[in-house]
């Protein structure tokens, strides 16, 4: 049970970290579909917050600040992985644009062009392109967890992600060369995207392209990245 004093305490830092919340919601929505609700992600924080606040140990050396905003965080992308938009049949083609890539780069020496893809997969350029917009719309979640497709989900209990653990020196230096590799405008775009944190339409307006045409190319670069990093594995 809590005593007087606590019950105090615990209601002056939720007011106090209300606003963390709010600001980490929003870093998270410029990057997601616009059928995700801001409040949707407020309240997952907010019950991040809560667990927060009954789990903190301050003898462990983190701050409370630093220990709320990685819950905070976490219960948020933990919602957004509870709301598993893609159908399977898209995330086995999904996997399939994976493993094309992958065998296409071993073979061409090369990032394998659009066509060459659709061409592998026996599909039309339309269809391989609706294909890459179809899985997109599951695929707009932060790099690290994005990367980690298929990994457990983010582990609030040591305050850190799958993608913590996965970049020793070694495995930092194949995501940046795989970064590196991408064709100009795909590695313009993921740089937009997760270090300016533009939304679609705006990288859009960057590139020159419509939004539509952004979401395909951000899930073709995420292909050739896992496809980099499975490679490697």
């Amino acid at each position: 049970m809590y005593t007087a004093q606590g019950r105090i305490k615990q209601s002056e830092l939720m007011t106090e970290y209300m606003p963390l919340v709010r600001r980490q919601a929003l870093t998270l929505q410029v990057r997601l579909p616009a059928s995700i609700e801001l409040d949707d992600l407020i309240q997952a924080g907010m019950m991040g917050l809560l667990e927060a606040l009954g789990r903190f140990d301050a003898t462990q050396g983190a701050t409370f600040a630093t220990f709320a905003s990685q819950r905070i965080r976490g219960a948020m992308v933990d919602e957004l992985r509870t709301r598993d938009w893609l159908p399977r049949s898209v995330r086995r083609s999904a996997r399939a644009v994976d493993e094309t890539v992958r065998r296409l780069e071993q073979s061409l020496g090369r990032a394998p062009e659009e066509g060459e893809i659709a061409e592998a997969l026996a599909m039309s350029l339309g269809d391989y392109q609706q294909l890459l917009h179809d899985t997109n719309s599951g695929q707009l979640l932060p790099f690290e967890e994005l990367v980690a497709d298929g990994a457990e989900p983010y582990n609030r209990e040591i305050g850190s992600s799958p993608f913590d653990h996965l970049l020793d020196a070694q495995q930092r230096e194949t995501l940046e060369a795989a970064i590196e590799a991408l064709p100009e405008r795909e590695k313009l775009l993921m740089a937009l995207y997760y270090q300016e944190e533009l939304n679609l339409k705006e990288v859009g307006a960057v590139l020159g392209v419509t939004e539509s045409r952004v979401s395909q190319l951000h899930s073709q670069a995420v292909s050739r990245l896992r496809a980099k990093l499975n490679d490697s594995a």
